[in-house]
């Protein structure tokens, strides 16, 4: 059996990534996501998942953002400075106001644009994860894929990323017995969109499609493949223990 948590990363931001995280799960494949807590639509997709508890929900850790432009990437927005006390208080606070908006801690976290990656952030985000007892992508024993993606490392289109055919290959690729988390940004977005996710716009509403497309949809129904979150990846490795 493969152990697939589909994790939609950026709920809150918009309204409109908020309906296409939402359509993705109740017709798709999603079955879980992180809430970005600072984003404009915060509070509907907190109310949202209190009623659909169904959707696991973890924290989106966002701590600033950038874009490339002519070949640099620079940074548009940050919430806190880039030092480590910093970083800390500006992930407890996001932590805090995250139980406050669900009504609960979240299931796992990770952060907008894989900054826990990089020093001196990811030892931060680490210690956070293990104090809190929390799953942190791409640690404690859970695999990741990132290869649902529309876009390529320059910023350009990359379509062949995002088709049906390229989902149900990154399905049927997975190891049996064992969880993996694969990740994905789905999404209603219009081009011009300000708010729509930057530099990552009209690939969502592509996502959207195919994670609600009936011949992924038919993959998934074969019977190998369970949908879980982070929660029950939780609870099974609590029961192995």
């Amino acid at each position: 059996m493969k152990n697939l948590i589909v994790n939609a990363d950026d709920f809150g931001l918009t309204a409109g990534i908020n309906a296409g995280i939402v359509q993705a799960h109740l017709h798709g494949i999603v079955s879980s996501t992180t809430l970005m807590v600072h984003g404009a639509a915060a509070e509907e997709a907190a109310a949202w998942a209190r009623q659909h508890p169904s959707l696991g929900v973890g924290l989106h850790i966002d701590l600033w953002e950038h874009v490339l432009c002519d070949g640099d990437w620079v940074r548009t927005y940050e919430h806190c400075a880039g030092d480590a006390e910093a970083v800390d208080a500006e992930i407890e606070r996001q932590f805090e106001l995250f139980c406050s908006l669900v009504g609960q801690a979240p299931d796992h976290i990770d952060t907008h644009q894989h900054v826990h990656r990089k020093p001196p952030v990811g030892e931060v985000v680490r210690a956070f994860a293990a104090r809190h007892r929390l799953a942190l992508r791409e640690h404690g024993g859970l695999r990741y894929v990132g290869g649902f993606y529309g876009q390529d490392g320059t910023g350009g289109p990359y379509a062949e990323g995002i088709t049906p055919q390229r989902l149900i290959e990154l399905i049927d690729a997975l190891p049996d017995g064992e969880a993996t988390e694969l990740s994905c940004h789905p999404g209603h977005v219009a081009a011009d969109d300000p708010l729509g996710g930057t530099m990552y716009r009209v690939e969502r509403n592509i996502e959207c499609q195919t994670l609600c497309d009936p011949r992924v949809r038919a993959r998934m129904a074969q019977g190998n493949v369970r949908l879980v979150t982070f929660a029950d990846f939780a609870m099974s490795a609590g029961a192995v223990a």
